[in-house]
Parts: C-alpha cells; structure tokens; sequence
C-alpha cells in the first residue's frame, strides 16, 4: 500500500510533487495530488471521455470542502492562488493511502474523518465518500460538512475564464442535483445523500497551475460554483456524492464501491506470482487498456495522450500477455487492424475523435512485432490466420509498392521513408 503521512504532508513542496490517479476504462480520469490541490490544468475530479477514449473534457475541477463544528468552520481545502495557498486545509490532514483507491484522512478536534475517490468503470463517473470515524460524542451539538462542486466545463488541454454564457441554473429534487452550464456540453448530474442544498452560484478566480506555468502553457483559470451541499455529520456519519455524466441513484454508492474493489483485486490474480510489488504494477498497467469502438487500446500516457499506434504495440505483450490478459490483446490487435489503411497503422487517433493519423514508418513494424509476441505467449495460430494474415499480407504488398511519405521497400531490402 502506498501512503503519506504528516511529515510529507505537511510539506507544500514534497506534497504537491506526489500525484494520485483514477481511470474509468474509457479514457476518462480523476487526478489532483495527494493533499487535492490542482498544480496541473489537467487535475480535476471528473475528466469525461465523451469519444471513448478521447473528446475529454473536464467537467468538475474540484470539491470546496469545510467541516463545520459547533458553527466553527474548518476548510480542509487548498487552492494556489497568486503570491498564496488557501485555504491550507493540508493542515488537518494527517494521512493519505491508495486503499485501492485514494483516501484522505483529516483530524480536527478530536474527530476524524475520511474521504475516498474512485471511478465507475464503463462510466464517466466519479464517486467521493466521506465518513466520519470518530464517535460523535456529547461534545459537539453540530458537525457538518459543507461541499460545494467547482465546475470547469471545458477541453482538457484549456482553461476557463468567467464568461457571460454560463448558465446558472440549478435542478434539484430529492437526492439529485443538475446542472447544464454549457449547451453543448453533457450535462453533470450529482446524486447525494441527505443534505441541505444552496444554490447560491458565484465564481472563483484566479487558480494558479504550477507546472502549467514552468511549461510557459496557460496556468490561471476561472472555476464556477452553482451550489453547496450541507450534510449533517452529527446524525448520518457519511456522505455520499456521485458526479456523473448520466443520473444514478445515491443508494447505489456502496454497490459500486464494492464492486471497483472486488475488480482491483481480481486484477493480479491474472499473474503467476504472489509478489505485491509485481501485483502492484500490473493493477496500475491496468488502468491504460480503454475502450475504443468495438474493441479495446492503450492510453499512451496520463495525462494528455491518447492511443498511438506505436505505444499500444509496445506495451502490448507488458499490458496483456505477461499478465494472461490474451482476450485483451486480440480486442486491441483486430481494433487495429480495422483502421490499417494502404498497409499502415495509425500512428494516433485525434482528441476530439477525427480522422486517424497516417504518418509514422514503424508502428507497423511493431504491429507484426505485437502478433509475434501474441503467438509466442499464447500459439493461437488459428486466431492470427482468420483475422489477421490478410491484413499483415496487405501490409506487405502495400510495402513493396510504396505507400504515404514515400515509404517503399528499397532495392537493398531495407525501408526508405521521406
């Protein structure tokens, strides 16, 4: 298990510098670092894969998140702003643990409480799970805890900026919350626990995102919130938050969260060997096989890429054939081989979900290199013969006469590319 405690906590540098991510199997993802302030404009708790796996947008950057004790108000939150952190609710925090998924713990006055984050796999969901632990005694007469949902609405790789098209407006009935900012955009639907729901909108300005920043990219965004929710501590325990591109049902929560656990777990299971640390990194190689059309691909790297034809054949016999996933590997060879046009891979497929890119001379050599592998690991000669020789001959034939960028087979056997 990794986890942080107070020392690197408490360290705005140390923990800034360590990052947590969740991935849905489509693309999408949830991602801050370990004490939840956002250093990246790609950081937010919601990342939609709109295109599975690409037309990511960021639909909900953060939560504002306060625990109201006696009327004393606690913000376990932390935001960079120009010249400042606040509020510094890293303070509080005495702890963080990937237990599979990212937990945080805070104590204040006597009381503990911890919040969880996962994603729904298939789904572009996020689920937020706050408990508090300590036995609320006849010290307190109130515990609350106010969250208020900090919406960016917008392409991954941009930022957003207070603007006069936002819409406002705010949907609620029992147990779930909607809001549309943007016409066309999904709308974000919150299913929750009971709470007392403020939808008092206003805008928060002028986020700072480091490492944006060293990359002389956009670093400072806008973020709107439409309302807050108030859960009562004191008598519940817990709150629950789903945030969701579709409606779901709050009693649900616990199901899904059972059920993320029971697949992390079944996850190295797939691997001869007991070793934590190999079981580790295969449930984190987990987390790049996505979905794409009929079959499945490979996120070349969190958290701006997509999937390119040269990294899915490269990781190809790590991800999937080292760990017995060989159901896996066939999806992801016949869903290339479906886009093979004039005997070449794609070399990447485009964010908002357009016209592959044709223009790299060795993601096909690395194709048949992908096949090879497959036979070697698992002799399923058949499964290559009727669903692959045709296209891997095509691509041959396409080499010998010559293809785009002048790529040919040249007198000497070798290939010539320019």
């Amino acid at each position: 298990m990794i986890q942080f405690t107070n020392n690197t906590l408490g360290d705005l540098s140390a923990a800034t510098s360590r990052e947590w991510l969740e991935t849905n199997g489509l693309g999408g993802f949830s991602s801050s670092t370990i004490i939840g302030l956002n250093t990246r404009r790609y950081h937010g708790l919601l990342t939609a894969a709109t295109k599975p796996p690409v037309g990511r947008v960021l639909m909900l950057s953060k939560f504002e998140e306060t625990l109201i004790v006696d009327g004393q108000r606690y913000e376990l939150s932390a935001n960079q702003y120009p010249g400042t952190v606040h509020p510094k609710g890293f303070k509080y925090q005495t702890g963080f643990r990937l237990d599979p998924f990212p937990v945080f713990t805070y104590e204040v006055e006597g009381l503990r409480l911890e919040k969880s984050v996962f994603m729904v796999q298939g789904q572009n969901t996020v689920i937020v799970h706050y408990e508090l632990e300590t036995t609320a005694d006849e010290r307190f007469q109130s515990i609350k805890l106010e969250v208020r949902p900090l919406i960016a609405f917008r392409d991954y790789h941009s930022t957003t900026h207070e603007n006069n098209i936002l819409n406002h407006q705010v949907d609620s009935e029992d147990g779930l919350t909607t809001i549309s900012p943007y016409n066309d955009l999904p709308p974000l639907h919150f299913a929750h626990d009971v709470c007392e729901v403020d939808t008092n909108g206003f805008w928060y300005r002028n986020f700072q995102y480091s490492i944006e920043q060293e990359r002389g990219l956009d670093f400072a965004e806008d973020l709107f919130s439409h309302f807050s929710f108030t859960f009562d501590l004191k008598r519940y325990s817990r709150a629950r938050i789903i945030a969701a591109t579709v409606r779901h049902d709050i009693r649900r929560a616990d199901d899904y969260r059972d059920a993320e656990i029971r697949r992390r777990e079944v996850i190295p299971v797939s691997l001869t060997t007991t070793n934590d640390f190999l079981s580790s990194l295969t449930a984190a190689a987990d987390q790049f096989i996505v979905a794409r059309e009929r079959g499945k691909t490979v996120i070349a790297g969190y958290h701006w890429f997509s999937d390119w034809g040269r990294d899915t054949m490269i990781a190809l016999p790590g991800l999937m054939l080292v760990t017995n996933l060989h159901t896996v590997a066939k999806s992801v060879l016949l869903e290339f081989a479906r886009h093979v046009d004039r005997g070449m891979l794609p070399n990447r497929f485009p964010d908002a979900g357009e016209t592959p890119e044709y223009n790299t001379v060795d993601a096909t050599l690395w194709f048949f290199e992908a096949v090879r592998s497959f036979l070697e690991y698992t002799n399923d000669s058949e499964f290559v013969r009727e669903n692959l020789y045709n296209v891997l001959v095509d691509i041959i034939d396409w080499h010998i006469k010559g293809t785009r960028y002048n790529i040919h087979i040249d007198k000497d056997g070798l290939l010539q590319s320019g």
